[in-house]
């Protein structure tokens, strides 16, 4: 059976669910995912933790879309200035969103309601531009009612 194929992105288990974050080459997808991470570990979010970095294997499976590292870079994640880091990640996570980092659509006030389709499955889509502080329009995003399925409950 072949593997499904992979895309450019990095995806974090935010609480039961992953977060899957794409954008260009340098936008920020690491940076970000380190952020997540770390305010999981702080408690501004309930839990946070890698899934997979640079490179994330999707798989629509029962109308959900299931995030995995590629073998050779599970647990691996860059850090600007330090280079290639070992940290504790999930081997599997479901996907619940997306967000579009240097995103040409982004728009000031958007409708809290867009979705974006990734494998057939539909997920919630933050658009953040590109001169925006990601980590903090993230983490707003995540802990208002405008997401719950990542909430704590």
């Amino acid at each position: 059976m072949a593997q499904a194929p992979t895309v450019h992105a990095t995806a974090v288990l935010v609480g039961a669910r992953a977060l899957l974050i794409r954008g260009p080459a340098g936008s920020g997808k690491s940076r970000l995912a380190l952020k997540l991470i770390e305010a999981g570990q702080c408690g501004l979010l309930r839990f946070a933790r890698l899934v997979a970095d640079d490179r994330v294997r999707l798989e629509p499976c029962h109308g959900r879309l299931l995030a995995r590292a590629p073998k050779e870079l599970a647990g691996l994640i860059e850090v600007r200035g330090l280079g290639i880091r070992h940290m504790a990640h999930e081997a599997v996570a479901v996907v619940g969103g997306v967000v579009d980092l240097a995103a040409d659509d982004a728009q000031r006030l958007p409708d809290s309601r867009i979705q974006t389709e990734v494998g057939g499955v539909s997920l919630p889509r933050l658009a953040v531009a590109a001169n925006d502080d990601p980590g903090s329009v993230v983490l707003s995003w995540l802990t208002t009612a405008l997401v719950p399925r990542f909430r704590s409950s």
